[in-house]
């Protein structure tokens, strides 16, 4: 009993600095991949830039498991502005190298943060969504556990 408990106060505390540590992000969010993603699934991020005069970086965040079976993932990501064109945009997100050690931080699953743009000014103010796809040829794509989306101000 007292080593569960020593575990549930460990796995607490470790979160807390997990949390404690990315206090400088404006926007961080996951949506979990529920079994395998489909073709057609989207995951949407939605935020709000209130200070279009500062400057911000973005990223996309994957975690995937063992059972991921390439070496890369590409996404296709649109960015809906609360005036102008959507924007588009195609990222592939190396997760291993030639040899299948996984990139990022992990044991079973790993996590990778991949630069997208870095010292971006949004051009308004207002709303924006932000949607990822996987643009893998696989119809049901297995392995990837969550992705997500986190947004830091840089000024």
């Amino acid at each position: 009993m007292k080593a569960v408990t020593y575990r549930v106060l460990l796995a607490v505390y470790m979160s807390a600095c997990c949390f404690a540590c990315s206090q400088s992000a404006f926007y961080d969010q996951y949506q979990m991949v529920e079994g395998a993603w489909e073709k057609e699934k989207e995951f949407y991020f939605t935020y709000n830039i209130d200070d279009n005069s500062a400057h911000y970086n973005l990223y996309i965040n994957v975690r995937n498991n063992n059972f991921y079976p390439y070496q890369n993932l590409w996404l296709f990501c649109t960015e809906e502005q609360p005036v102008g064109p959507i924007r588009r945009d195609t990222v592939e997100c190396l997760l291993a190298d030639d040899f299948g050690k996984w990139f990022g931080t992990g044991i079973s699953i790993f996590h990778l943060t991949i630069p997208i743009r870095m010292g971006y000014a949004f051009p308004h103010k207002g709303q924006y969504t932000f949607c990822i796809r996987q643009g893998m040829r696989d119809s049901r794509l297995k392995g990837i556990e969550e992705i997500g989306l986190t947004i830091e101000k840089t000024d």
